[in-house]
């Protein structure tokens, strides 16, 4: 393994787990890790300034995810999650070679879907680079047999969801058009392929009525964070008291404000200060 100059594996218990994603959606993820987790110290970076990395090339994606994980391995954190459906695919190989910790990425939930569909129809929402990456093109090949998977590209909804407008005109307008191209080709169980998405759960299923199951992947994510810190006797003490610092790229005000409300409680958020030439 290519290991990278930067990445010093720590050994420390008490060190960060860092996240990152192209603005405030990988949120989403970071409230299941501290759910499950509550005594882990969570280091976030909200890359506002760059989002949506959904209409970026493979190549940006990618160059951007390395530069993001460099400054979180030179923070130690202890374990890396990619808490974008994006990033993910562009660029968790690259990280994978890059880095020994372990590096955790967003996966859309086709495999549980497949076993949870009554139709034999599963809807995928995302962006349109994850629908287009062969990353996903090998996750329908593999758990695809003997169902139809039918795949709805969102544009506008990450914006939506950055700007904190989770139930308004547009919104609205954006996430029943999309839904509905789902479920009325027969398509029983839709699975949120993005990150931003679980913000416009309480939408969606308002939408869709309760005949419809609506699959968020931010739970199995935190297990297997959970798993994999245990298994490198990583894990925070339990009486440690975790919490949660933001770092972003993006408008600071702007940020907190969305961040906060997403959250539920008043956060803080840092400027991001990439060094070594880093933007």
């Amino acid at each position: 393994m290519d290991h990278s100059i930067t990445d010093m594996e720590t050994t420390d218990q008490t060190a960060p787990i860092g996240l990152f994603d192209s603005g405030v959606g990988g949120l989403s993820v970071a409230r299941h890790i501290q759910r499950e987790l509550p005594a882990e110290r969570l280091l976030y970076i909200a890359d506002s300034a760059y989002a949506p990395y959904g209409t970026k090339t493979t190549a940006e994606v990618e160059e951007r995810a390395v530069k993001l994980s460099q400054y979180l391995i030179q923070r130690r954190v202890k374990a890396l999650v990619v808490a974008c459906n994006t990033a993910t695919a562009a660029a968790i190989t690259r990280l994978r070679s890059l880095h020994s910790i372990p590096i955790i990425g967003m996966e859309p939930a086709v495999k549980p879907a497949v076993s949870l569909t009554r139709t034999g129809v599963i809807g995928v929402l995302a962006t349109a680079a994850t629908l287009n990456s062969a990353k996903f093109t090998r996750l329908q090949a593999e758990f695809g047999q003997g169902v139809k998977i039918i795949t709805q590209a969102c544009p506008g909804l990450v914006e939506l969801v950055e700007k904190g407008d989770l139930d308004g005109t547009e919104t609205r307008q954006l996430a029943a058009e999309y839904l509905g191209k789902l479920t009325s080709r027969g398509a029983d169980t839709v699975v949120l392929g993005c990150t931003h998405y679980p913000f416009l759960l309480p939408l969606f299923r308002q939408l869709s009525g309760p005949h419809i199951r609506i699959l968020d992947t931010g739970l199995p994510v935190a297990r297997e964070v959970q798993r994999q810190l245990e298994a490198r006797k990583l894990a925070a003490s339990l009486d440690n008291v975790g919490n949660l610092e933001i770092l972003s790229s993006g408008d600071l005000d702007v940020v907190r404000t969305i961040t906060s409300r997403l959250w539920g409680s008043p956060l803080n958020v840092h400027p991001l200060e990439l060094v070594d030439g880093m933007h």
